[in-house]
């Protein structure tokens, strides 16, 4: 939990939640925080298994997933290839398009200008956000032209310094849905409702002012086709044990993928235990099912 990256906030709050979980359970858990000790000296310490919610930057792009197969200690959630992949929006929408998973429009875009061009071939509002981001981070809807500059800059630069890569991507207009991945199953959708499609940093984790629907209250063959679309990304990523799609659901039926999160929230305001509640899965019993999925390679 913690580490390094824009999203570490998140990362303590939703370790602290899973630790609890943890010990109530009887598990002799304790917390590890790779950006306060170096992550080798888990090595030699008799670890069974790593409940790894780090979130965004090492801890979630396959770095730590790595450096855990190397120690030979198994860990929950995707591997190397699909946490590297799941984390670039840009080459996740890469492996989706050749798997016929449908996803919004997408470029790279290295300087204010050249977002400013796709405006005439995707539209306008587009979206413009870091390559390698969560929590929407950097993300900001640009509904003209004149917002490019300020847009590619907030993606560029992130909070905590770094420099990104910027992409911009077609908007679609609808309902916000995730879907939640537990094993095998995709767990009911949840709908979200922000003020004004804020659905930003600030009011996911530190507002009441957003509103959440679960379930999601779609037709019963809608959410399972959007469910089986969500496998076959998930599969497609080549992720395992857990995980979280967020779509776009279209006035005319159709629906996108925007991304995947491999090591989504487990905070109090998060989407994948909402989802299990719906499913009659306590928080507890989610965070143990999670650690049971845990393995290397």
């Amino acid at each position: 939990m913690g580490g390094s990256s824009a999203e570490r906030e998140i990362s303590l709050i939703s370790g602290a939640a899973v630790l609890a979980a943890l010990k109530d359970f009887g598990v002799d858990a304790f917390a590890f925080d790779p950006a306060e000790q170096p992550i080798w000296k888990l090595a030699g310490m008799g670890i069974d298994r790593v409940f790894c919610i780090l979130h965004g930057g090492a801890g979630e792009d396959g770095t730590v997933q790595g450096a855990l197969d190397l120690l030979q200690i198994p860990y929950t959630g995707s591997g190397v290839l699909a946490s590297a992949l799941a984390m670039d929006k840009i080459r996740t929408k890469w492996v989706w398009q050749a798997a016929g998973v449908p996803t919004p429009r997408s470029r790279r875009v290295q300087t204010a200008d050249e977002g400013v061009a796709l405006a005439g071939e995707f539209g306008l509002p587009l979206i413009v956000k870091p390559v390698r981001e969560g929590s929407s981070l950097g993300v900001t809807k640009v509904a003209n032209v004149g917002e490019f500059s300020a847009a590619f800059a907030a993606a560029q630069t992130l909070p905590d310094g770094r420099q990104e890569e910027v992409m911009a991507e077609e908007f679609v207009a609808g309902i916000e849905l995730t879907a939640a991945v537990l094993g095998r199953e995709v767990l009911p959708l949840v709908r979200i409702e922000a003020p004004e499609g804020r659905y930003d940093y600030q009011n996911k984790y530190f507002t009441d002012v957003v509103h959440y629907h679960c379930p999601a209250g779609l037709p019963a063959d809608v959410e399972a086709a959007i469910g089986k679309t969500v496998l076959a990304a998930f599969d497609a990523l080549d992720c395992r044990g857990w995980g979280r799609a967020d779509l776009i659901l279209a006035a005319d039926g159709s629906y996108s993928l925007l991304e995947m999160n491999t090591a989504p929230g487990m905070t109090s305001h998060s989407l994948v235990p909402m989802a299990a509640r719906a499913a009659g899965i306590s928080f507890e019993t989610l965070v143990l099912r999670i650690l049971a999925e845990a393995r290397c390679g």
